[in-house]
C-alpha cells in the first residue's frame, strides 16, 4: 500500500525567505552602484565629450565624403569608425577566415603579399558576430556595441588596479585618463583596443588579488585579441614564478595559470601557420602585406632622429600622426620610471615594459604607435596618484579640457590624417 506524505505548511520564516534574500541583495546593489557608478559616469562623460568633438570635426571638415568607405570615409561622419581595420573585422565577422600567402607583383617589379583577414585576431569579430545574431544589429552596430561596452569594462578594470595602489580617488582619475589618452578615439570604434585593454586590466587585477585561474583565462582570451598579448603572458609567468618562490599560493594554481595563459595566442598563430602551410606564415603575411616586421628598432630609430629635425622622408611617414606618436613614445619611459618608483606588483611593470619594447622594435606605421600603446594602462597610475591630491574642480578642468581636445589629437588625426 502506498503512503501519501502530507507537506506541512511553510513556516513564517520560510514564507519570507525570498523577500529577505531580496532585501539582502539590494544593499549590495546599492553599494556596487555607489562604488562603480562614479567610475562609469566619469569615463562616460569624458568620453562622450571627446566623441562629440570628433564627430563635429568630421562633419565640419567634410573629409569623410572624399574617401572610400573602406579607407576613412563614408556617407556619414560616423562611418569612419568602422573603416581601415574596422572594415577587416567586419569581413571576418561576415565571412570568416581564409588564411593564405598570395604573391602580388608590384608596379616596380617587387612582389608583395596580398593582405587577408588572417592578420586580425578572432575574439573581437567573433563577439561582433554573436551580438549581431542575438540582437539583430548589423555588424557595424554590433561592433560598436562590443567596443563601447568593453571600454566601460576597461575603465572599471583600470580603476580597480589603480585603487589597490592609491585608493578610490586615484582610480577615478585613472579611469578618466583612459578616456582622454592619445588614440582613445579607437575606444568607441570598430577596433579591438577596448576589448584587449579590458582583458589585460582585469587579468592584472586577478594576479594582484591572487586569483590565478581567472588571470590565466583572461590572459588566454587576450591572446585571441591581439598579438601583443605575449607581453601579458610573460608578465603573468613572471608573477607566477615570484609567487612560487614565496610559496604564497601553493604550486598548482600558479602553474595552471601559466599553462592556460598562452593557449589563445599560440593556438591562433599555430592554426594560421598550419592553414598557410608555413611555420612562419603569420609573420610573413604581416611583413609582406602590411610592412610590419621585427627589426630590432631600426625603423623607430630612423623616425626618432628624423622628426626632431623636420624630416619626414622615412618609411610610412604621416606628419601629423607621427608627431603625436613621437610625444607618446618619449612619454612612456618617463611614466614607466615614475611607475617603478611606486614599487607596484611585478605583473604591471613587466606588462608595460615588454609591451613598449614590442612596439618599438617593430617596423610599422609609426603614427599608429599611439594606438598600439593605448593598452598600457599602468602608465596612468603615477599620474592618477599625483592628480588625486588636486581638488575636484582642478581635476575636472584638466580632464575636461583634455577630453574636448581629444576629439582632435585622439580621434580626427588618427582616423583622417593617418592610418589607424
Amino acid at each position: 500500500m502506498s503512503t501519501v506524505q502530507l507537506r506541512r505548511p511553510p513556516s513564517l520564516a520560510e514564507a519570507h525567505q525570498v523577500p529577505r534574500r531580496s532585501r539582502e541583495f539590494r544593499p549590495r546593489l546599492r553599494a556596487a552602484a555607489g562604488r562603480y557608478g562614479p567610475v562609469l559616469l566619469t569615463y562616460g562623460v569624458l568620453k562622450l565629450a571627446g566623441f562629440a568633438v570628433f564627430m563635429y570635426l568630421l562633419d565640419a571638415a567634410g573629409d569623410f565624403r572624399k574617401k572610400n568607405p573602406r579607407f576613412g570615409g563614408g556617407e556619414h561622419p560616423w562611418d569612419v569608425l568602422a573603416s581601415w581595420d574596422g572594415w577587416w573585422y567586419q569581413q571576418i565577422a561576415a565571412h570568416g577566415y581564409d588564411p593564405a600567402l598570395k604573391p602580388v607583383p608590384g608596379a616596380t617589379g617587387m612582389i608583395t603579399l596580398e593582405g587577408n583577414s588572417a592578420a586580425f585576431f578572432p575574439l573581437y569579430p567573433a563577439l561582433m558576430r554573436l551580438v549581431s545574431e542575438c540582437t539583430g544589429l548589423g555588424l557595424y552596430g554590433a561592433g560598436l556595441t562590443v567596443s563601447v561596452l568593453a571600454s566601460f569594462a576597461a575603465a572599471l578594470g583600470v580603476h580597480a588596479v589603480t585603487a589597490r595602489l592609491g585608493g578610490h580617488r586615484a582610480g577615478l582619475v585613472a579611469a578618466g585618463l583612459w578616456a582622454v589618452w592619445p588614440a582613445s578615439g579607437t575606444e568607441w570604434s570598430g577596433y579591438s583596443e577596448s576589448l584587449y585593454t579590458a582583458l589585460a586590466a582585469w587579468a592584472c587585477h586577478a594576479v594582484m588579488t591572487r586569483r590565478w585561474l581567472t588571470a590565466g583565462l583572461l590572459t588566454c582570451a587576450a591572446g585571441l585579441c591581439r598579438p601583443t598579448a605575449v607581453a601579458l603572458v610573460a608578465a603573468l609567468a613572471v608573477a607566477a614564478v615570484l609567487s612560487l618562490r614565496r610559496r604564497a599560493d601553493g604550486v598548482r594554481r600558479p602553474l595552471a595559470a601559466v599553462a592556460i595563459a598562452p593557449l589563445g595566442l599560440f593556438g591562433y598563430l599555430g592554426w594560421v601557420n598550419w592553414r598557410m602551410g608555413d611555420l612562419n606564415g603569420y609573420s610573413k603575411l604581416q611583413d609582406g602585406a602590411w610592412g610590419h616586421k621585427f627589426d630590432w628598432g631600426v625603423h623607430s630609430f630612423n623616425v626618432l632622429t628624423s622628426i626632431p629635425v623636420g624630416h619626414f622622408d622615412y618609411l610610412f611617414a604621416m606628419p601629423f600622426e607621427d608627431v603625436i606618436g613621437l610625444c607618446v613614445v618619449l612619454m612612456v619611459p618617463v611614466l614607466t620610471v615614475l611607475l617603478m618608483r611606486l614599487r607596484p606588483p611585478a605583473v604591471l611593470v613587466v606588462y608595460t615594459v615588454l609591451s613598449y619594447l614590442m612596439v618599438m622594435t617593430t617596423q610599422q606605421y609609426f603614427g599608429n604607435v599611439s594606438r598600439y600603446l593605448l593598452p598600457l594602462f599602468p602608465l596612468f597610475i603615477p599620474l592618477a596618484l599625483a592628480m588625486r591630491r588636486l581638488r575636484w574642480p582642478s581635476v575636472t578642468t584638466v580632464l575636461g579640457t583634455a577630453a574636448l581636445a581629444s576629439g582632435s589629437y585622439a580621434g580626427y588625426v588618427l582616423f583622417v590624417l593617418g592610418v589607424p
